[in-house]
């Protein structure tokens, strides 16, 4: 049996036999110089509660029930009383003291040995004891790592959400946009992203984007690619000129096969007019007060981070007085009831249809309730992220 030296059990023996521990010693003398077992001695159970302080990595203990000073029975139940499962205590007493040896069981003994002891059977009951002990401490290790993982993706979450706009009316002053947006990620941390920022006193960029994959990889590629948009959009080219710049940028850098698909619009606040290029992301919808939508048009562009010196075209529309445009991940039209059915982009329509002189948060809050609603309670598959940007003119 090999035993990491990180997890080194001591064995105790616990008996009033003098010449015991000799015996022991010799008996077991190979293993001892291997350092595969390595011996503690008590003479009674009050010795052995002494033996544990001095020696905090006693993981068997072998004790016999009857002692003077405190018994066996009346150790176990000492010891029952510190609560350390990887305690494991293996009792030892004559073939036909069956009645205490059950009692010791039920007090939480291991296993047990009788009297006269049979060395062979002294040492598989040990070896398997052991591996118990071992098993068991690797398992409240990795018990451990497992918080202290959990412990940095909590932190990884506050930092993620810490990157994306929180703080909702974002520009107080301005009164000729409405904007909100929300990002709910299906595991602690998210590859969904969203953004907005003024370019100059005129014009806002909106940005949605959507990494391949989850978990910590998705958030920090989900975090470069953000921060990349931003740095380049905020320099005011044109949306296609963004995204292939921040294209070759990612895939010089993108590792694991990942990619982002990104929308990326800039909005004239004075005239409405909305500028935009898209790598492989939903079509936003275009709405009005009057429950009025239209799908504005793909453009056929592939994902970012995949292929080098890909163009990528701008196009543009108008928005007019009241209308805003809504952006959204694929975790909304994807999302998952119990029955394996899908939300769909029907659902979202039929949806979008109802509403009616919405605000920028009422807007994105209705989507999603409505897709919870459907979800009714099955696990969340993917992040769930939507903007919303109503010009007011």
């Amino acid at each position: 049996m090999e035993m990491d030296l990180e997890l080194k059990v001591k064995i105790m023996v616990v008996d009033d036999e003098v010449d015991l521990e000799p015996l022991i010693r010799q008996t077991f003398r190979s293993q001892i110089k291997s350092n595969k077992y390595d011996f503690v001695f008590a003479f009674n159970g009050l010795d052995a509660l002494s033996k544990l302080v001095e020696y905090p990595d006693i993981g068997v203990i072998l004790s016999d029930i009857n002692m003077p000073e405190m018994d066996g029975l009346t150790l176990l139940t000492k010891l029952k009383e510190l609560k350390n499962p990887s305690l494991k205590t293996v009792v030892v007493s004559a073939y036909g003291d069956m009645d205490n040896i059950r009692t010791a069981m039920n007090r939480g003994a291991f296993d047990f040995l009788t009297k006269p002891i049979n060395f062979e059977d002294l040492e598989i009951t040990i070896n398997k004891t052991l591996d118990e002990i071992i098993l068991q401490r690797k398992s409240l290790i990795e018990h451990d790592n497992l918080i202290s993982i959990q412990r940095d993706l909590n932190v990884a979450r506050e930092i993620q959400q810490g990157i994306l706009p929180q703080v909702f009316p974002p520009f107080p002053g301005r009164k000729e946009f409405d904007i909100f947006a929300t990002m709910v990620a299906a595991k602690e941390v998210g590859g969904d992203f969203y953004d907005f920022f003024m370019i100059d006193n005129e014009r806002i960029g909106i940005v949605i984007g959507d990494v391949s994959g989850k978990g910590i990889p998705a958030a920090i590629f989900m975090a470069v690619s953000r921060t990349l948009i931003r740095a380049t959009g905020i320099k005011g080219m044109p949306p296609g000129e963004c995204l292939s710049y921040v294209n070759n940028l990612l895939c010089n850098e993108s590792v694991s096969c990942m990619f982002v698909t990104v929308f990326y619009a800039i909005l004239n606040t004075k005239t409405g007019e909305l500028e935009y290029a898209n790598g492989g992301h939903n079509p936003p919808y275009i709405l009005n007060n009057k429950g009025e939508f239209r799908l504005l048009d793909s453009l056929g562009d592939i994902i970012l981070g995949v292929y080098n010196d890909v163009t990528f075209k701008t196009e543009k529309t108008q928005l007019t007085h009241q209308e805003g445009i809504l952006l959204f991940t694929d975790g909304v039209t994807e999302a998952f009831n119990l029955k394996g059915e899908e939300y769909t982009d029907n659902r979202l329509m039929e949806l979008l249809s109802t509403f009616d002189s919405f605000n920028a948060q009422k807007v994105v809050n209705s989507v999603v309730e409505d897709v919870k609603l459907f979800s009714h309670g099955a696990p969340q598959s993917d992040d769930i992220t939507l903007l919303y940007f109503k010009y007011l003119g």
